[in-house]
């Protein structure tokens, strides 16, 4: 069984705040921390949501570069940006945000979602990702040389998967991340079920990986691992630990997934060996290496 396993860290996320959880990294050096730090435990990809200075989502462009330099003066691990931002951006301002700022690869949504339990005045609010939107977020990924991560909530999003494939607006290996768990934005449940019959509808040419949500996050990664996805952890998904006690870092989380991962005789990719993996261009220059991966 021996293979290399993408380690994603999905650092801050749209909804969590430090009342939630400290420990959340909400500031560019707070995020470029995390990330080096998970980058040391094994992570090969750092999934990246941009706040402004008071803690709120933001689409600023400048803020995503100033993360992406700081990141990138400490080691060479993938950039991966966000195209689902936070509820308070317009789809503009969304695809500004992940795509001007030229990260390696940047997460798209594969269809429109409810945010049915937001607190405040985003409950209940339209999260849009219409076929024209996630069209016009794929061409501009394209046209920047930027690998876009499909994030796939349920069965009926694997049409706009094939209609991209259809359209070549997305070049092979195609990279599908199947979220599960995440009940306020439509997702099916997290369960050993409803993940294999995910795995089922993946279309030729494309690999996986699964990141679910609460406590379903370490077995449902683990149990991708197995079937020969990757796995996404992290505070986006999960701000704790175990049951009552807050993840101390994204950098515990991943290396306790990257310890369970060698006992099944699996080993973390290393960036350089997840962009072979994914099909991306090598970082020039002298990068800090980790010792882990």
């Amino acid at each position: 069984m021996s293979r290399k396993i993408i380690v994603t860290v999905a650092l801050t996320g749209g909804m969590h705040t430090k009342a939630a959880n400290p420990h959340l990294p909400e500031q560019p050096d707070e995020i470029a921390a995390d990330a080096y730090a998970s980058f040391n435990e094994g992570a090969a990809i750092a999934h990246i949501h941009a706040r402004d200075p008071e803690g709120n989502m933001s689409g600023d462009c400048a803020i995503y570069t100033r993360i992406h330099q700081l990141i990138r003066a400490k080691c060479d691990i993938v950039l991966q940006d966000t195209t689902g931002g936070g509820a308070n951006l317009t789809v503009e301002q969304r695809v500004q945000a992940a795509v001007d700022a030229c990260p390696e690869m940047a997460s798209l949504n594969m269809g429109t979602l409810v945010r049915t339990k937001a607190k405040g005045q985003y409950r209940n609010t339209v999260f849009r990702n219409t076929t024209d939107d996630i069209e016009a977020f794929a061409k501009a990924m394209l046209d920047r040389g930027i690998k876009p991560e499909m994030e796939v909530y349920s069965h009926a999003m694997f049409r706009e998967v094939e209609n991209l494939i259809e359209k070549g607006l997305i070049k092979p290996p195609y990279v599908i991340n199947l979220v599960l768990g995440m009940a306020h934005q439509g997702a099916e449940p997290a369960d050993a079920k409803t993940l294999l019959s995910l795995i089922d509808f993946l279309p030729p040419q494309s690999m996986f990986n699964v990141c679910a949500v609460g406590p379903a996050q370490l077995p449902l990664t683990t149990m991708s691992a197995l079937l020969g996805g990757n796995v996404r952890v992290g505070m986006e998904d999960n701000i704790y630990y175990r049951k009552g006690e807050l993840a101390p870092s994204n950098a515990q989380l991943v290396a306790r997934s990257v310890r369970i991962l060698r006992e099944l005789n699996l080993e973390p990719a290393s960036p350089d060996e997840a962009r072979a993996m994914l099909g991306l261009a090598a970082v020039s220059g002298d990068q800090p290496r980790s010792d882990h991966a």
